[in-house]
């Protein structure tokens, strides 16, 4: 599962800025859904991913029961911190 693939399949875009906020809540509806259904532990993470990037992820505790996941989820998020934080820093040392 690729990023654009979701975005398309629970959005109808693959950029979430273009999605009005009616798409926006009816993609993240659908796919809340089909993360509490989904078995396989990678599509499981991937959807988390989407969710948590959204702002819409459920802790971690309660998406996933299995520690060495939540070590996972834990690692992704700190990723992203830090790649949001670099990218603030060099739009700062370019202005």
């Amino acid at each position: 599962m690729d990023f654009d693939d979701q975005m398309r399949r629970y959005f109808g875009v693959t950029d979430p800025g273009s999605a009005t906020p009616a798409v926006l809540a009816a993609g993240m509806e659908r796919l809340s859904v089909d993360f509490g259904l989904e078995r396989d532990p990678g599509r499981r993470f991937a959807m988390w991913a989407l969710m948590h990037i959204l702002g819409n992820a459920p802790d971690l505790d309660v998406a996933f029961p299995d520690p060495a996941a939540q070590d996972a989820a834990r690692n992704f998020m700190d990723m992203l911190d830090q790649i949001q934080r670099e990218a603030g820093l060099q739009a700062g040392d370019q202005a």
